[in-house]
């Protein structure tokens, strides 16, 4: 297992947070391919497309789960600039479910990360076509820049089955269903953990399991990855459903009090505000635990759970 690199300075790393030193190693670099990639001409996609593709991909946000990506490849021995093409891919994923998520028939939503929404700047169809182009691109890049990076072509192929089944319909698309479909919600205190599961978890565990994948890593400390970014997808979902009610537009970028005006089942409905910050709490120290057998003494993705627990947007 291979430590990543500190950049200069990181030993100050104990007077911020771990989500801070997080964008400082990985998140950075990433911001900085983005816009280049933004920024280029494709003579194949008409520009207006481009142009809404790239409204939502530089529209901000923490670059959690391309992070996260980049963090668990270098841990397997693959450094950022090699797996830089599986996080494109993961955050291509991401923003598409993002524009698709705001649609009118889906949470019909104006703000997204303090900017208009996809389809309120560009219409409901570019909207569309954006969210479907970005899904599809996110294999096509990965499958045409992994390969340069000298990743064997099998673990292209895990990485990207891994990333195809988080975004499916056992993945993102289905915790969509069963978060905004009346006729799918069933009873039962778990049922809410599920979409949890499906909508948000899947794709962070994902970016860490694909990430990870792309280097020379044991099946033993794969499931590593894989239990630490369940609990650490849930514990991220229990805290925006706690954000969509005690906190503003401008401080988490989009419109609160959403949850509740259409009726959804969220971990502060179902089990109040005060036990949905108890179960979050109980589900970081669950990541944190996931990882402690890999990095006994210590690492940035350990503390990075307790931090996502208490950010406020």
């Amino acid at each position: 297992m291979t430590m990543p690199s500190i950049p200069d300075g990181a030993e100050d790393a104990g007077e911020r947070s771990a989500l801070d030193v997080l964008g400082e190693q990985y998140a950075n670099i990433f911001e900085g391919h983005m816009r280049d990639l933004c920024g280029e001409p494709h003579k194949n996609i008409p520009s207006r497309l481009m142009e809404a593709m790239s409204y939502s991909l530089m529209a901000g946000g923490k670059r959690l789960r391309p992070s996260l990506c980049l963090a668990a490849a270098e841990r397997s021995g693959v450094g950022p600039s090699r797996a830089m093409p599986m996080a494109m891919a993961v955050e291509f994923m991401h923003t598409a479910s993002l524009i698709h998520d705001d649609l009118p028939c889906m949470d019909d939503d104006d703000l997204r990360r303090g900017l208009p929404t996809s389809h309120r700047k560009f219409g409901e169809c570019m909207a569309v076509l954006a969210g479907d182009s970005l899904m599809i691109w996110s294999f096509g890049y990965a499958l045409s820049h992994l390969p340069s990076q000298g990743i064997p072509a099998d673990r292209v192929v895990r990485a990207l089955a891994i990333l195809g089944e988080a975004s499916g319909p056992g993945g993102m698309c289905g915790g969509q269903v069963l978060d905004t479909d009346i006729e799918s919600r069933a009873d039962g205190d778990d049922f809410v953990r599920r979409i949890a599961s499906a909508k948000t978890a899947a794709l962070i565990r994902a970016s860490l399991v694909s990430g990870a994948m792309l280097g020379d890593i044991t099946d033993a400390d794969l499931q590593c990855y894989y239990d630490y970014g369940t609990h650490l997808g849930v514990a991220f979902q229990i805290v925006d459903d706690i954000l969509d009610v005690t906190s503003t537009a401008e401080a988490i970028g989009k419109t609160p009090n959403k949850d509740e005006s259409q009726d959804k089942i969220t971990f502060v409905s179902a089990y109040g505000l005060e036990r949905a910050r108890e179960m979050a709490a109980e589900e970081s120290l669950e990541a944190e635990h996931a990882m402690e057998s890999l990095f006994p003494e210590g690492d940035l993705l350990i503390d990075l759970a307790n931090d996502l627990v208490h950010r406020s947007h």
